[in-house]
């Protein structure tokens, strides 16, 4: 039997605004809504990110905390939070892995050319790693390209994750720039990802985010899908909701015979707690 299908909601990213979606989750009282309405759809996994009160991205640690409180009262402590670490030009990866050692969220995502961009600071993420393994926060590694792939690969191998099986997103495309997977340009990426021995997920831009829907069902991956990479339908029209593209991925995982994970089904499979 294929492994239940991990649907990740991602509804507001570090850079869309309200007046790109007025449905856009941004305060505490937001995303706590967000999150029932995408938890009863089917998503195992909140990827949250707060705001400034400018609303643009921050890593503040009280700010994560606020709407992370909000969210627990509002859906208890079965669905799983992920914080980001995302930089976007603003923070350095110092002050990312400080964020992460400060907050001690109980999941964390971490793009692998941002927290180590080179062998120079392989040591020091090695170690911010095992730290978090040793404190129960469960990582996982974002991975844009062929290289990052293969310099993932190359850690993995020699156990700087203090994991064989690390939990990887694969990210297809950009916000200006949203590929197809099937473009000629990510073929090798594509077969890469085909071949992974470790559990992955994958996310996709604008119309690309339908198309690696059924990707990732089909090759046994998993999803991430929100508001942070598509706010649109087909016709271009905005999506009226969060649990749109969640009841999309759950319909297209009964297709190929899966069923969506629950956060329970998460942490067995990924062995986390």
């Amino acid at each position: 039997m294929a492994d239940p299908f991990i649907i990740m909601s991602a509804p507001n990213g570090a850079r869309r605004q309200k007046n790109d979606h007025p449905a856009l989750p941004i305060t505490p009282r937001e995303l706590a809504d967000c999150a029932v309405q995408v938890y009863d759809a089917g998503a195992s996994i909140l990827h949250l990110h707060v705001r400034d009160k400018n609303n643009q991205h921050s890593l503040d640690v009280e700010r994560y905390r606020a709407a992370i409180g909000a969210i627990r009262e509002a859906v208890g402590d079965d669905l799983i939070i992920q914080v980001t670490t995302e930089a976007v030009g603003r923070y350095n990866r110092l002050e990312q892995m400080e964020m992460v050692k400060r907050l001690r969220p109980q999941a964390v995502s971490l793009a692998l050319r941002e927290i180590c961009p080179t062998d120079e600071e392989l040591s020091q993420a090695e170690a911010f790693i095992g730290w978090m393994l040793d404190e129960r926060i469960f990582p996982q590694y974002i991975l844009y390209d062929e290289e990052d792939y293969i310099r993932f690969e190359a850690y993995r191998n020699k156990g700087i994750f203090h994991n064989d099986s690390p939990f990887v997103l694969f990210v297809l495309g950009r916000y200006q720039n949203a590929k197809s997977p099937n473009n000629a340009s990510s073929t090798g990426f594509l077969k890469k990802i085909q071949q992974a021995r470790f559990p992955w997920a994958v996310c996709g831009f604008a119309e690309n985010e339908r198309q690696v829907i059924t990707y990732a069902t089909k090759y046994g991956g998993h999803i991430r899908v929100g508001f942070e990479n598509n706010i649109l339908h087909e016709n271009k029209a905005l999506l009226e909701d969060h649990a749109y593209m969640i009841s999309m991925c759950v319909e297209a995982a009964q297709r190929e015979g899966r069923t969506a994970a629950s956060p329970v089904d998460v942490k067995n499979m990924l062995k986390f707690s």
